[in-house]
């Protein structure tokens, strides 16, 4: 069988080959930093499920950023520990497809959310008479729907893209997970079309979700310079701190990532970036919107004291 014929059944995740020491130790920091990802945003989870004032549109998204930011991590962060805790590097073909699929997925589906969480901080700020109208459940509903409809058709053709290549250069990826410029430094079939529809797909859902973004908070700033008193002001810009905040880190990071596009530049900036951005990211998520949101930190002192309460009981 000629080289560029051989068929890759599995690939190695060269960036874990480190010394047996530093891998427990980055296990156990990958371990709390996972279990405080899932506690934090299960914790929003059962917080917004529970509390009646927390039943409106905004914190409806919320839930389901909470939630995909659960999904985000879990595509991850469980490979990197089972590397790191069994120093097994490998990881199957059809193993790495199904990571690369869900990663996508779910990167899509947060980049389209966070563009209707402004949607609807614009629809609060600029036109609170017809926010409970325009804003109804089943409109609530239907744009979430539409996220991960949008980011399922994404995912699918990305992965497509990328999977129909063909791996022959070497199955060692300079990576800690499957993603897309490690693995088309492998590629040794033409890489050029599948590459263009790839990253046209990404400048499409970053610019997309970028557009609605920018724009709501063009209106959003624009109507709270009418404002006429400093703490109507703080008081209307705080409903949208923590929203802000979000998406700042996360586009930043995959701005960072995917519209550089893949040059032949060494990936050591890109795995430092990635770690911070499928690992700190939905880490710090919970803690931006329990910090910056009174409703939230009110909501947890609540469900706090009647914890306190009932221990005493």
């Amino acid at each position: 069988m000629a080289e560029n014929d051989t068929v890759v059944t599995e690939f190695i995740l060269m960036a874990l080959q480190l010394s047996p020491e530093l891998q427990m130790g980055l296990f156990f920091v990958f371990l709390v930093l996972y279990l405080i990802t899932m506690g934090g945003n299960l914790g929003i989870i059962a917080l917004i499920q529970r509390d009646l004032r927390l039943q409106t549109p905004m914190y409806f998204f919320l839930r389901h950023l909470s939630f995909l930011d659960i999904c985000y991590s879990s595509v991850i962060v469980p490979q990197l520990l089972e590397t790191l805790g069994t120093h097994k590097m490998a990881i199957t073909y059809k193993r790495c497809a199904t990571q690369f699929f869900f990663f996508t997925l779910c990167a899509s589906t947060e980049c389209f959310l966070l563009a209707v969480m402004a949607y609807d901080r614009y629809m609060a700020v600029c036109n609170p008479l017809f926010y409970a109208i325009a804003m109804t459940p089943q409109t609530c509903l239907g744009l979430v729907a539409g996220a991960y409809a949008g980011a399922m058709v994404n995912a699918v053709i990305r992965t497509g893209c990328t999977f129909s290549i063909s791996f022959c250069k070497s199955n060692h990826v300079d990576f800690f997970f499957c993603d897309l410029p490690p693995l088309l430094k492998l590629a040794c079939s033409e890489t050029k079309p599948r590459e263009q529809v790839i990253y046209l797909l990404a400048f499409l859902v970053i610019t997309t979700s970028i557009s609605v973004i920018l724009i709501s908070y063009f209106f959003i700033i624009h109507a709270i310079m009418k404002i006429r008193t400093a703490g109507g002001k703080a008081k209307t810009f705080s409903t949208c701190a923590s929203h802000m905040t979000a998406v700042a880190l996360f586009f930043g990071t995959l701005i960072f990532i995917y519209l550089k596009g893949n040059m032949g530049k060494s990936l050591g900036e890109d795995k430092i970036v990635s770690v911070f951005y499928t690992v700190v990211i939905p880490m710090l998520n919970p803690i931006i919107y329990s910090l910056r949101n009174k409703e939230v930190k009110e909501a947890l002192k609540k469900a706090l004291n009647k914890i306190k309460v009932s221990q005493v009981e």
